[in-house]
């Protein structure tokens, strides 16, 4: 007896498709506004609403520690990039508190030039605007810039440490040679 299968396949073999939907669904938390086929934007949605749902449960104060750990290390194996984990549960997430689901929405926008396949654009309900955005990522890149460049001083200052003694090392070396 032949019994339907709950996956849709988009025509895609597992691995290909787990990691063309974990990059939707990471556009959409970064952009929170993605354009893509109908087909792909019903599943992406699925996968984000799920992920929206997991980060709003760690604002809960009830959840224990190891739980909100859980949380976020379940939604980290989808959503690989830590800027865009970050933003979820703490940008995204809060913006959805007091709503009890239904965090996306498709819009169908017509069908592709190059080979009619029906288009639509899959946004967050409740989204920044492009200027604010902007200002978050701009922010997020100098605090980065920030913490690198504090990496890279202290780098520096343990280098010519670190060099120092393999130069006396192969002072050592020539000399036994001679």
């Amino acid at each position: 007896m032949i019994k339907g299968n709950k996956v849709k396949h988009l025509n895609k073999k597992v691995g290909h498709r787990q990691a063309m939907l974990g990059n939707l669904v990471q556009s959409l938390f970064y952009h929170e506004n993605i354009t893509t086929t109908v087909a792909k934007a019903k599943v992406a949605r699925q996968i984000a609403e799920k992920l929206i749902t997991r980060a709003r449960e760690n604002q809960k104060d009830s959840l224990s520690a190891a739980e909100k750990v859980h949380n976020l290390r379940e939604a980290g194996k989808i959503v690989t990039d830590k800027e865009i984990l970050h933003k979820l549960f703490n940008d995204i997430a809060p913006r959805f508190v007091t709503r009890p689901g239904g965090y996306t929405r498709i819009l169908r926008v017509g069908q592709r030039i190059s080979d009619a396949s029906e288009m639509a654009i899959l946004q967050l309900v409740e989204r920044k605007e492009l200027a604010q955005l902007k200002d978050d990522r701009k922010a997020v890149r100098a605090a980065r810039n920030k913490k690198a460049g504090k990496k890279a001083a202290k780098k520096a200052a343990e280098k010519p440490a670190k060099e120092a003694k393999p130069a006396k090392a192969e002072k050592e070396k020539k000399a036994k040679k001679k």
